[in-house]
């Protein structure tokens, strides 16, 4: 084999030196064959192979003449290569026809895409750091390019390399579509059907900063319309109903990066008429039970309402919470209120949670008094530990500094919620908490006596709302839950009857 390569390429070199012979015509025709000797296992070839293709380089950037387009097949091919030679050369030669050839290839950007993202991955640092420049060199040149061209074959090519197994080509792949979104909008709201489905996938990816890049897209998909943002948002609000896992790992962090990538005010509106929806269909997600519907609500907004009571992002909405049942808040603010107060009812905490924020102390004294109908189970008085834990915490500061004003019409409603409160703890350290807390207040029963008629009470209230229906909402609910959990109780019982039918019947036939 030897002996019929060395003379071959010593004939193409000889011809490429003839003035008349322009051997780059001919190129695309034997450029493959160059390629594979690279990868000769004779050492000589390889060195002669690749002088040659260094050689025919260097010709094509001093020529402005050659035809680039027949050999864009050849070196894709080639970057996938299982030698390290061949996929180094090929990706060279892909960044300089990119800047040689500009929008001459913009039929071939995805397969030039495809090929890069494979070796941005490589596992050789050089084809990494090339393969990474020309990346960023095809992706400023489509950004700035005034040229049409098509996207459905670059978002086919994208599509499938978010699904890589390396992180550097998901999160590459990422900003290209972040991209392709902020330079072709409209176009591209034809295209979310079919990359929203591989976006929330990758919502469950291993790496936390594909996930942040991630959620940078469906932002920016949810800024193209609000059609689109309700669409993200019921997506992702189905697949935590889907994956419950994926709730408890990343809720936290996807809803939090949401807001403040987005407005949270927005946000919680939304996820609020959502998870809202209605009970009796017994529906969300793939939940075709009553019961698991009900409890992956009030799961999702035991995690909303700890997000809203912590997280700095949510500043913003905290503030017009706060002020939203004045009577000269906005119409917008007050049915923010309505709206996730009505969907925060699947949580009796996340509840009373809620009032406290918004200084509805007359409907929080009151919801105290019903949840003497709600199940008490462990985890309520988990929430309600936590909660304790929380009016400790810089967001309540203001209802604690509230509690210094004896003469104000909301404060014997305050204090009758936080002791309703206390009275709900069992003997632990945050009962102590919460107790150690009032007792530096007068007794309640001290200032009943101050005590104004609620229709000259200071500060906000829920004069602007109808508490009776409030409650009556928050009743509803609740016994929604209630009938959920006896139905799960009976098949319970049902099945251990079957259980036990079963075993009597074996046993009365081995006799």
């Amino acid at each position: 084999m030897k002996l019929i390569l060395i003379p071959w390429l010593g004939w193409i070199t000889v011809l490429d030196s003839v003035p008349d012979i322009n051997m780059l015509d001919w190129l695309p025709d034997f450029l493959d064959g160059l390629f594979h000797m690279l990868s000769d296992s004779n050492r000589e070839i390889r060195q002669a192979a690749g002088s040659a293709i260094g050689g025919f380089l260097n010709e094509i950037k001093r020529s402005k003449l050659v035809e680039l387009c027949p050999m864009v097949g050849i070196l894709v091919d080639q970057c996938r290569h299982k030698e390290r030679s061949n996929r180094l050369t090929a990706m060279i030669w892909v960044r300089d026809f990119i800047k040689l050839g500009g929008h001459k290839l913009l039929l071939f950007y995805s397969d030039l895409l495809g090929a890069i993202m494979h070796c941005i991955s490589d596992v050789d640092i050089e084809i990494r750091q090339v393969a990474g420049h020309t990346n960023i060199d095809l992706l400023k040149f489509v950004k700035t390019t005034k040229e049409h061209f098509e996207l459905s074959p670059l978002l086919q090519t994208l599509t499938t390399e978010l699904d890589s197994h390396y992180i550097p080509t998901r999160m590459a792949t990422l900003r290209w579509i972040n991209m392709l979104l902020e330079k072709a909008p409209g176009e591209m709201k034809n295209f979310i059907s079919e990359l929203l489905p591989a976006l929330l996938k990758t919502l469950s990816d291993e790496a936390d900063e594909v996930v942040l890049t991630n959620l940078e897209v469906l932002a920016q998909i949810s800024l193209l319309h609000n059609q689109e943002f309700q669409r993200v948002l019921n997506a992702i609000v189905c697949l935590f109903a889907e994956d419950r896992g994926l709730l408890e790992l990343r809720g936290s962090l996807i809803i939090r990066y949401l807001c403040s990538l987005l407005s949270a005010k927005s946000i919680y509106f939304s996820l609020a008429a959502i998870l809202q929806g209605t009970p009796s269909e017994g529906t969300l997600g793939n939940s075709s039970l009553l019961e698991d519907a009900l409890e992956f609500r009030s799961i999702m907004v035991q995690t909303l309402s700890l997000i809203l009571l912590t997280a700095r992002e949510l500043d913003e909405l905290r503030e017009v919470l706060r002020s939203s049942l004045e009577p000269s808040a906005p119409d917008e603010a007050t049915n923010l209120f309505i709206i996730m107060y009505e969907c925060w009812c699947h949580n009796p905490v996340a509840t009373l949670a809620l009032c406290l924020l918004a200084q509805a102390y007359d409907l929080a004294a009151s919801l105290v008094t019903h949840f003497a109908l709600v199940d008490v189970t462990v985890g309520f008085l988990m929430q309600a530990d936590k909660l304790v834990q929380l009016l400790e915490s810089p967001i309540f500061l203001q209802l604690r500094l509230q509690l210094l004003e004896v003469n104000a019409g909301y404060h014997p409603l305050l204090l009758k919620s936080l002791y309703g409160l206390l009275m709900l703890l069992p003997q632990s350290a945050a009962f102590s908490i919460l107790s150690n807390r009032l007792s530096t207040i007068v007794t309640l029963q001290q200032h009943t006596q101050h005590t104004k008629k609620l229709n000259n009470m200071e500060g906000p209230v829920t004069s602007n709302v109808q508490k009776r229906e409030l409650l009556s909402s928050f009743k509803h609910i609740q016994s929604l839950h209630t009938q959920a959990r006896q139905i799960t109780i009976r098949r319970r019982e049902a099945s251990q009857s079957l259980l036990t039918l079963s075993t009597a019947k074996k046993g009365l036939s081995t006799c």
